[in-house]
């Protein structure tokens, strides 16, 4: 039997490809810190549970095909916070922020159309393009300037006949990159001057450090017709199995397209949609408190790094990833070497190789993606481990060499 081209196509997940060897090393009695990730261990907040166990309904039915009404409130405010403004029926619950950046794809791109999008980036972008036959056309940035946009001319250079929007994350994953608001208006310009979408992943949102202002395409007038926001309570709330995403966008033309794929799904599960009414009535106080945990982990995660020889990265100033060019000639070898071969008492490190996240043949061969999701002792644990054994595995290859 033959499968189609498309599912062919499509690359397995870097994130996931390599657990098999995680589970292996875990049978053998190996404690395996997972860097691999973004699976964070902050608590869920208790009114997500507490709205679930409290539904008392005998049937459980349909939710309606936009998303429960109360949810489209509870999303209309938070933005208010943010200084956008959103009706709502400019807003669309989604599975997940997957759901939502999938079906963004389907109503502006046809088959054979391209998206910009800064590499590395979030790698399901290439999973979600391929899938319904759309090219990612990369623009190339680089750790040695903290993955930053290139110069307009380099991003107008990449745009043809065949381009519909750009596509990004801010802040970046996997990059951790928070983009300038003279970036966002540059992206802003670009997009008017050639008649392109926006689609902006922004589900990192509230993890900026470092005192950083927060710049989002949805606070950029002039072209709120071709922004589409694409968010999530996974990360946020460290809500990742509630599934629950969003697409906001003030062209209700395309908001009526997109309704068309929702109704064909049916709905978005009604139990995980009440929880989420109540992580959206969550305190600012929360995000206080995890975003600065999530700053001390990533000052301990990146000053361990620091203290090896060869290793590039820039401190990142958002989302909870340090992408990270090692003195490897492969790192996806030394991922697995890590998890078949070394081990300190017992216990190791499980990375993501980068180079899943490019669509340029050859680049991040040599970089992992680290998520800093753990709590600190255990990431300092898992830190200390990484740098002795990426130490002993440029040894031994400088032996065999």
């Amino acid at each position: 039997m033959k499968y189609a081209q498309r599912v062919n196509a499509m690359q397995a997940s870097p994130i996931r490809k390599l657990v098999p060897y995680a589970l292996e090393a875990k049978a053998r009695g190996i404690k395996v810190y997972h860097l691999n990730i973004g699976q964070p261990d902050i608590k869920t907040p208790k009114g997500f549970f507490d709205a679930v166990k409290n539904f008392e309904n005998e049937v459980l039915e349909y939710a309606v095909s936009p998303g429960i009404p109360e949810l489209i409130s509870s999303l209309q405010e938070y933005y208010t916070t943010y200084d956008m403004h959103f009706n709502n029926d400019e807003i669309l619950i989604t599975n997940g922020g997957s759901e939502a950046l999938l079906f963004t794809m389907m109503a502006t791109c046809d088959p054979g159309d391209n998206l910009i999008v800064p590499e590395p980036f979030y790698t399901n972008y290439n999973g979600f393009s391929q899938c319904v036959n759309v090219n990612v056309k990369p623009i190339t940035t680089k750790a040695e300037n903290g993955f930053h946009l290139p110069s307009k001319e380099d991003i107008i250079s990449r745009i043809d006949s065949k381009t519909k929007g750009i596509l990004l994350s801010n802040p970046g994953n996997p990059t951790g990159a928070v983009y300038t608001k003279e970036e966002i208006n540059m992206i802003a310009d670009i997009a008017r001057e050639h008649n392109l979408w926006i689609i902006a992943d922004e589900v990192y949102r509230e993890f900026v450090y470092d005192g950083l202002d927060y710049t989002s395409f949805g606070n950029i007038k002039e072209v709120e017709d071709r922004v589409v926001i694409i968010d999530s309570v996974s990360k946020r709330y460290s809500a990742c199995g509630a599934r629950i995403g969003s697409l906001a966008c003030k062209n209700k033309g395309l908001i009526a397209q997109i309704l068309k794929l929702c109704q064909g799904r049916l709905c978005v599960a009604t139990l995980e949609q009440l929880g989420a009414v109540e992580l959206y009535k969550t305190p600012t106080s929360y995000f206080k408190e995890v975003n600065a945990e999530y700053k001390k982990r990533r000052d301990v995660l990146y000053n361990e790094l620091m203290k090896v020889d060869g290793v590039v990265c820039e401190k990142p100033t958002g989302a909870f990833y340090i992408v990270a060019k090692l003195p490897v000639e492969n790192a996806e070898n030394f991922v697995i070497w890590m998890l078949t071969e070394f081990n300190k008492d017992g216990e190791t490190v499980m990375a993501c190789p980068a180079e899943g996240f490019y669509a340029t043949k050859g680049l991040g061969r040599d970089e992992v993606r680290l998520a800093y999701i753990l709590k600190e002792d255990d990431l300092l644990k898992a830190a200390k481990l990484l740098k002795e054994g990426l130490e002993q595995y440029v040894s031994l290859s400088k032996a065999k060499a």
